[in-house]
């Protein structure tokens, strides 16, 4: 499936709410460390998550350093060289904002020679 088809089948505002609707479900149940993970325009989902207690974020799309900037929490952000929907510049970017934040670990890794969508797929 093509990523415009993907994106219109599965919209992130529903991944948000579902999200948000998981969150408090654990905590309900006593749950008091949660984290997340986000692939492609998921990572959007987890960087708008409030109270989380660690975040990652995987060949991230749609998320921009306006959104690292509000992150309270630890995140790694795990990148693709070759990228055009976060390109290396703009995940360099990221690990300048999270250097920022001496309250919590940030982590930012490229990893050499795979494309957008890496760790769902097999590169060639």
């Amino acid at each position: 499936m093509c990523l415009f088809a993907s994106l219109l089948l599965h919209k992130q505002y529903k991944g948000f709410e579902d999200a948000k609707a998981v969150i408090e479900s654990l905590k309900n149940k006593g749950v008091s460390a949660i984290g997340a993970a986000g692939f492609c325009w998921g990572a959007k989902v987890v960087v708008e998550l409030a109270h989380i207690n660690a975040g990652v974020l995987l060949h991230p799309s749609f998320v921009t350093v306006d959104d690292i900037k509000e992150v309270k929490a630890p995140l790694a952000v795990l990148g693709a060289e070759f990228d055009h929907l976060s390109p290396p510049a703009l995940v360099k970017q990221f690990e300048e904002v999270l250097a920022t934040k001496p309250e919590f670990d940030g982590f930012v890794k490229i990893f050499p020679g795979v494309a957008h969508g890496w760790t769902v797929r097999v590169q060639s």
